[in-house]
C-alpha cells in the first residue's frame, strides 16, 4: 500500500537536464534523496534514494518544475530501515490491526491470538531477532516468544519472508505460535508498506547489520513528489 508522505527531515528530487530536451519531452536523470521520511500509517523510513533515467515527461509542466510522467519509467532505488523504525512499525496502529485476531492450530485445536508487543533486533550476522508478547483468548493466557531467524527474499522480490528459524539454548516454543509470528513479521518487512504514492520498488537485494536493515530494489516510477 503506498502512502502519502506526512512529514520528512529532507526529501529533495533533483532533475539532470538541457532545455532543448526538456521542451522536446525528454528528461536525462531524475533522482529523488529523502531521510528521516514518515508515511500516514506512522511507518519511518531512515534513508529513501531513487534514481530513474531517459524518462518522458510533460514538457508544458517540466518547465514550471513539475515533473509528469507519460509513462512508467524503471529506475534503481535504495532504502534504509534502522531497527528503531521497524520497531515503530511493529508499534503503529496499522500493523498492531495485522498482530490481532490470528487462527492457529496447535494439537487440532483452533486457537486466537493477539500479539500485545512485538519488537526486533538486526544483527551483524545478518539475522533478525524477534520478541513478542501473545495473548491467547481461548485460555487468557499471555506467551512469550523468541527467536532468531534470516530475512530472505520471495516471491521474485516483492515479499521478505523469515527461515531458518533458532530459538535460545534449551528454549522451544509453539511451532505454530512462531511460524504466525514469522509471517507477520515477514509481512513488516514487505517495502510495500513504506513506498511513496506513485512508486513500487521490488527488493533485488536486502542486507543486515547491526541495527539496520539496507534494500536495493528496482523501482517503477509513475509519479514523482512535488
Amino acid at each position: 500500500m503506498a502512502s502519502k508522505l506526512d512529514e520528512s527531515e529532507t526529501l529533495s528530487v533533483t532533475v539532470n537536464t538541457d532545455p532543448i530536451q526538456l521542451a522536446q519531452g525528454s528528461v536525462e536523470t531524475v533522482a529523488v534523496e529523502g531521510k528521516g521520511l514518515v508515511m500516514q500509517q506512522d511507518l519511518r523510513v531512515e534513508e529513501l534514494q531513487i534514481n530513474v533515467k531517459d524518462i518522458a515527461v510533460n514538457p508544458l509542466t517540466a518547465m514550471f518544475g513539475k515533473i509528469e510522467l507519460n509513462g512508467p519509467a524503471l529506475g534503481a532505488a535504495r532504502v534504509v530501515l534502522t531497527e528503531s523504525d521497524l520497531n515503530r512499525a511493529f508499534n503503529s496502529e496499522y500493523i498492531s490491526r495485522k498482530l490481532k485476531n490470528l487462527k492457529v492450530t496447535v494439537d487440532g485445536k483452533l486457537l486466537t491470538l493477539d500479539v500485545q508487543t512485538m519488537e526486533c533486533q538486526l544483527l551483524q550476522t545478518g539475522k533478525i531477532t524477534v520478541n513478542a508478547e501473545v495473548l491467547v483468548r481461548e485460555t487468557a493466557s499471555t506467551e512469550k516468544i523468541y527467536f532468531t531467524a534470516k530475512p530472505q527474499l520471495e516471491a521474485g522480490g516483492w515479499a521478505i519472508s523469515l527461515q531458518d528459524v533458532e530459538y535460545p539454548e534449551n528454549k522451544e516454543f509453539s511451532p505454530e505460535f512462531t511460524a504466525a509470528l514469522a509471517d507477520k513479521a515477514g509481512e513488516v518487512l514487505n517495502l510495500r508498506n513504506f513506498e511513496l504514492e506513485g512508486m513500487s520498488l521490488r527488493v533485488q537485494q536486502l542486507n543486515v547489520e547491526a541495527g539496520v536493515l539496507t534494500l536495493q530494489a528496482e523501482a517503477k516510477v509513475e509519479q514523482f513528489p512535488n
